[in-house]
């Protein structure tokens, strides 16, 4: 059936997600979800708006926009949302970040960034990480049209500082900066603050992994108004309705419910600390993570030997088959039991 493919379907390496498996009992630490339910007052919300099913829901999502603004002491008018923070970058991929000057991001960095520099027809540049797999904003001093940055990065999971980003942000007054949060409550410092004084700041952020909603597909971007208009103009001649009403709902809860939040991250970062002490005593090399997962390395095995020895022993991680890091592992922050099995696999295997 290609023979009926456009140019630009034929030139496409799509992103490749994480394995979900089918069968029972796999111990699932590759794809960076929340390994807790979702807070019950969402559930509760949920169950609530089911009577709301045949109507269209509202397209401006305004009572979630209300709540996130709420949180973050901003005005609705610069909260954008949609489905999952993923959709959200792509309508910031075609509607801010397509300029003469390639776009700048990474070369370690989130692989969804390059597909839709490739879908969107974005010149993009690769900025390498240094020894360390941290970014240096130094490299980031030359000419481009933007630049996007996840804090923390993926997959590595270390960390910029606020300090940093305001760094970046002012060495590029006339060029958009977007900084990718989807892990930001697990240990790093939010840019949202600094949305106020710079108006070349967009700040993305999701409610899958923090607020353990990855099924229901909620993302949000916070920016001044001229950026969230854009996004607007862009959803709004794709698809006006793009949350539907049990995801609004959801969503509001979940902003809402702080406890919740709050024991649930706690819970997930008491657990990080502890996998990398095993870990380390392992004879891994983990890097500082500021994420709900870390990323190692076996000082004398190879990475994917042992990703695929921890599969047939019914424990999922995420090997990317890339230079720099095919040593790697990344290891998504389990439940305390699904840690420890790991580890007792890990310490059979090497």
């Amino acid at each position: 059936m290609s023979r009926f493919w456009s140019s630009v379907v034929h030139n496409l390496s799509p992103y490749v997600p994480g394995e979900q498996p089918k069968q029972h009992g796999i111990v699932k630490l590759n794809t960076n979800e929340n390994p807790y339910d979702p807070s019950p007052r969402v559930l509760a919300a949920i169950a609530a708006a089911t009577d709301r099913l045949r109507l269209y829901p509202d397209p401006h999502a305004t009572v979630l926009r209300e709540a996130i603004a709420a949180r973050y002491d901003i005005t609705p008018d610069e909260v954008f949302v949609g489905n999952g923070s993923d959709e959200v970058l792509a309508h910031t991929f075609q509607a801010l970040l397509k300029h003469d000057a390639p776009l700048l991001f990474p070369d370690i960095t989130y692989s969804f960034y390059p597909v839709y520099s490739g879908l969107y027809g974005v010149n993009y540049e690769e900025v390498p990480l240094d020894d360390g797999m941290r970014v240096q904003i130094a490299d980031y001093r030359r000419p481009c049209g933007a630049i996007i940055v996840p804090n923390p990065n993926a997959p590595t999971g270390i960390a910029l500082s606020r300090d940093a980003i305001e760094t970046l942000l002012t060495d590029h007054p006339d060029q958009l900066v977007v900084i990718d949060e989807a892990y930001v409550d697990f240990g790093a410092a939010s840019a949202v603050s600094l949305v106020a004084r710079h108006d070349n700041l967009l700040v993305i952020q999701t409610l899958s992994k923090s607020r353990a909603l990855a099924g229901l597909r909620v993302g949000f971007a916070i920016g001044q108004r001229p950026l969230i208009e854009a996004l607007e103009r862009v959803k709004d001649s794709f698809n006006s309705y793009p949350l539907g009403c049990l995801a609004i709902a959801g969503a509001v809860a979940a902003i809402k419910d702080d406890e919740w939040f709050t024991a649930a991250r706690q819970r997930i970062i008491a657990t990080r600390e502890s996998l990398i002490r095993d870990l380390f005593e392992l004879g891994f090399e983990v890097l500082p993570s500021a994420a709900n997962f870390v990323f190692a390395r076996h000082r004398a095995q190879s990475g994917a030997q042992l990703a695929a020895r921890l599969r047939e022993g019914g424990v999922l991680v995420r090997h990317f088959k890339k230079p720099r890091i095919e040593d790697f592992l990344r290891i998504t922050v389990g439940t305390e039991e699904q840690c420890g099995r790991l580890i007792a696999l890990l310490r059979g295997l090497i």
